[in-house]
């Protein structure tokens, strides 16, 4: 499920010394090219671009991988599986449908070129026309074999924890965090998701010290599981009288949260609290000990809540909370050889560990990991569209770096 270290977007560290054609000697980076792309003042030639694993699907690379792929499915030469992505492996079996599919498309395809050579222009046209449709057909199935070898079954059907907390920056930080937790808000309604909030809390000034949330819908963690990291802004704060740009920080962590999770987590192992809620919630806030918070003694992951006013029901939120946490340490125990998942996310806050720069006075928001700018804030921050494009590369570009490790694995190049 997890992407490794090595070709995760989410890492973002690693150059590719190979262009989709299968070049070597020039190195090339995919996130400069990707970056190109400058959402919010785009051009129609850019909207008309291919994208980068469309790119890739048509590059010699490819095709030469599939020829081995056809190999093995003809001769049996290959043992019963082959290398897919995160050091799994898929069955051989699982792809012979297709390629044998795709070696009747490109016979047919070679078919139709002969004919397009015949003087008959009646011919000609017919054959060009089918010539199209047979490509587009060949395309879809190439496709339909890289998603065969990257994804598992149900790798991103998982429902989600929402996490954010201010990092470096005082009081800015915490508004800071406020406006990315409404912006995620958002964009679950954009997707038609349901989010709902689990813990909020606030600061002096409407910020937020530390939020959660679950989020539940279609691909939910697909679409999310990238955001998680340190998010930097650059701007003059509200609290600032002299006019000065500052720099802070918040920190967004994902946690999945599959619809069974068999944890076994011992009464004895959890210290549970009880305290008044703090902030605005009228007249039920300091009257009652209704607010909660677990630490699991074990790991020292610490879970809270405060929003319900029943204390019963703010002890199963926040042991939803720390259920997933718990979960998701379980699986960064099971990635080996590379950094957990949540190590990378959420790092130590600070200024310089960041994924995305959130630029208020040139009206940019950078991803750093793919070279991605939208020069439209107020745009990116709606959580709609933009927000969406950029997620939507993030993906395109991880679901490439998996396809050419993949290649690289199989030495189709060397």
């Amino acid at each position: 499920m997890l992407v490794s270290a090595a070709r995760c977007v989410l890492c973002g560290v690693r150059t590719v010394s190979r262009n989709v054609w299968g070049k070597r000697s020039n190195v090339l980076d995919r996130r400069s090219v990707l970056g190109q792309r400058v959402l919010g003042s785009r051009s129609v030639s850019d909207s008309a671009r291919p994208s980068l694993l469309e790119e890739f699907m048509r590059s010699d690379v490819w095709a030469r991988y599939l020829q081995r792929l056809q190999h093995w499915g003809v001769t049996g030469s290959a043992p019963g599986e082959v290398p897919g992505m995160d050091g799994s492996h898929v069955e051989v079996k699982r792809l012979l449908p297709v390629l044998a599919e795709l070696r009747r498309k490109e016979n047919e395809l070679w078919e139709l070129r002969k004919m397009v050579t015949e003087e008959n222009e009646d011919l000609k046209s017919l054959a060009a026309t089918d010539m199209a449709a047979c490509e587009e057909e060949l395309l879809n199935l190439k496709y339909q074999l890289a998603w065969l070898l990257i994804f598992k079954e149900d790798d991103d059907d998982y429902n989600l924890i929402l996490e954010v907390m201010a990092g470096v920056g005082g009081q800015e930080a915490m508004l800071f965090t406020a406006e990315m937790f409404d912006m995620y808000q958002r964009y679950a309604t954009f997707k038609n998701w349901s989010f709902d909030v689990l813990g909020y809390f606030r600061s002096d000034l409407g910020g937020v010290r530390h939020a959660t949330a679950s989020v539940s819908g279609s691909d939910a963690y697909k679409y999310l599981k990238y955001e998680g990291g340190v998010h930097r802004v650059q701007r003059v704060p509200k609290t600032e009288k002299q006019g000065r740009i500052h720099t802070s920080t918040m920190t967004v962590a994902i946690l999945p949260q599959p619809r069974e999770i068999h944890l076994v987590i011992n009464p004895k192992d959890l210290r549970i609290e009880t305290k008044r809620a703090s902030g605005a919630g009228g007249q039920h806030v300091n009257t009652t000990d209704s607010a909660v918070r677990i630490v699991h003694i074990p790991t020292g992951i610490v879970s809270e809540c405060q929003q319900e006013r029943s204390q019963i029901k703010n002890k199963e939120t926040a042991m939803k909370v720390l259920r997933a946490k718990l979960y998701n340490m379980k699986l960064e125990e099971q990635v080996n050889k590379r950094q957990s998942a949540r190590k990378i996310q959420v790092g130590t806050k600070g200024r310089s560990e960041k994924i995305r720069t959130y630029n208020f006075p040139q009206d940019r928001v950078t991803d750093h990991r793919i070279g991605m700018s939208v020069h439209n804030m107020d745009g990116f921050l709606l959580g709609d569209e933009l927000l969406d494009e950029m997620i939507q590369a993030l993906n395109d570009f991880s679901h490439y770096e998996s396809l050419m490790e993949i290649v690289d694995n199989a030495n189709i190049c060397k």
